[in-house]
């Protein structure tokens, strides 16, 4: 209750975004591997920022 209107980090945003651009890619797995590919991509990308915050 007391976090209820707790904003979220910078981090805690970026990586909802990287989870969001995986299950992108994964459902473009079904359909278009080279998409897919290139969304796995942009998200290790970003999962390398993350890592950088640390």
């Amino acid at each position: 209750m007391f976090g209820l209107f707790k904003k979220k980090s910078e981090k805690e945003k970026l990586i909802a975004k990287h989870e969001a651009m995986l299950k992108e890619a994964f459902d473009l797995s079904k359909i278009d591997r080279t998409r897919s590919d290139a969304k796995t991509a942009e998200a290790e990308e970003l999962w390398k920022k993350i890592e950088a915050m640390d």
